[in-house]
């Protein structure tokens, strides 16, 4: 993993230099705004310093046959002779790759604390001649606090039902960089990193090259589609100022149509009943001339056949008409194996990024990990409430981990 940190005036400038000389894959990992030094820095503007991340592995697939700047990799810290010299290097190291702990503030103050206080560790066969055996008899102090640092951080992870696979998979490449008298800390920031690259990038709604494009939005009963496109055809229409259209294939309910019509009253935007996809193909030529054309579509059973081909005929209808994305929204409330389990059912029916909502209904967010992983498809979305435009934001996945780990 390679880390560094780039200036700008703008976060945008900042990150065009990061993508110029690393890729286009790198991945955001803080954004702060530095003051410029010497006697006329009041004079001039703050600068923006934003720092990024890259696996090695997709920098060299994105810039072979390109001369590489060496930087500092944490994942693969150099050797060093004696223990107090290695741990001075990896403090150094991790402080210097954006104060990930200031991210982490009340997350590495509980492992600080759980750390200084363990609970007694016991054999399974009880007490022995009236002393508690510790489970592991590590060699130095350093590496009895790394012990109880990576079992905190499984019981962190596992608390929010994060998968026991993907636990593992991080465990093992924490104890790969792994060196005798190594701080947690650096393994803390080192975890960290890892979860946000395996997150990605955000993946949010970008206007068409031209002409309009077509966003579907699909998923099982009862997870808050119609409120979603409500939240995000505001934001569109309200903040932005972009020609919005909003159509709706659920004739199913007529409630759900009901609802949407009062959203598009509300915006003051055109609203249509799609019920065919001859009605969908209609619909895109009389707003061929919007920026978007948001399309709420029926919840049903993923296990029902006929309704998910005549939903996937629906989406491809607009295939060659105008771009199109298409949404697949789920409930960060549902479990895994039937998160899993509709996920498979709507992948033969497009290529779609990943909408969470009811945040604020469940206190383990590690399903949001787990499908991640799993479908390989981008984050986009989250909502954390009812309240149209207000409880919906762009995936952040600084912020998800740091919850993820135990923060606030």
């Amino acid at each position: 993993m390679i880390i560094k940190k780039y200036q700008g005036k703008t976060e945008e400038e900042a990150l065009a230099a990061a993508k110029k000389e690393l890729g286009d894959g790198v991945v955001v990992m803080n954004v702060k705004n530095v003051k410029r030094k010497g006697l006329f820095a009041i004079f001039k503007p703050q600068l923006v310093e934003v720092t990024v991340a890259i696996e090695e592995k997709d920098r060299y697939s994105q810039t072979a046959g390109r001369l590489q700047t060496p930087v500092f990799t944490p994942a693969q810290p150099a050797a060093a002779s004696g223990t107090g010299q290695a741990a001075g290097i990896y403090r150094k190291s991790a402080a210097g790759i954006g104060n990930i702990e200031e991210k982490l503030d009340s997350l590495q103050s509980l492992l600080e604390k759980q750390l200084k206080n363990p609970e007694p560790e016991k054999e399974a066969d009880g007490e022995e001649n009236g002393k508690e055996k510790s489970a592991v008899e590590p060699e130095t102090e350093k590496d009895a606090e790394m012990v109880r640092f990576m079992k905190l951080l499984y019981k962190v992870m596992s608390d929010n039902e994060v998968d026991e696979k993907y636990i593992s998979q991080i465990m093992d490449e924490i104890e790969k960089v792994h060196k005798p008298g190594m701080p947690f800390d650096y393994a803390l920031s080192n975890a960290y990193q890892k979860l946000i690259l395996k997150f990605g990038k955000p993946s949010e709604i970008e206007p068409a090259k031209s002409g309009c494009k077509a966003v579907f939005f699909i998923g099982p009963t009862g997870v808050g589609k119609t409120t979603t496109i409500a939240k995000i055809a505001s934001r569109f229409s309200v903040e932005e100022k972009k020609k919005v259209a909003l159509l709706t294939a659920d004739t199913y309910r007529i409630a759900a149509a009901e609802q949407l019509r009062t959203y598009a009253n509300i915006l003051e935007v055109p609203f249509r009943i799609i019920y065919t996809e001859e009605d969908m193909q209609g619909a895109i030529r009389e707003f061929s001339d919007f920026d978007y054309i948001f399309v709420d579509t029926a919840g049903h059973s993923h296990q029902n056949e006929e309704q998910k081909d005549a939903m996937k005929r629906l989406v491809h209808s607009a295939d060659n008409l105008c771009e199109k994305d298409v949404y697949l929204v789920l409930s960060a409330t549902t479990k895994k194996r039937d998160l899993e389990s509709i996920a498979d059912s709507y992948k033969d029916m497009a290529d779609y990024k990943l909408i969470f909502t009811k945040l604020d209904e469940t206190t383990a967010i590690g399903n949001l990990l787990n499908l991640k992983l799993y479908t390989g498809a981008d984050l986009s979305y989250v909502t954390c409430g009812q309240n149209v435009p207000d409880d919906i934001e762009k995936f952040n996945p600084q912020k998800m981990v740091k919850q993820l780990l135990g923060g606030k």
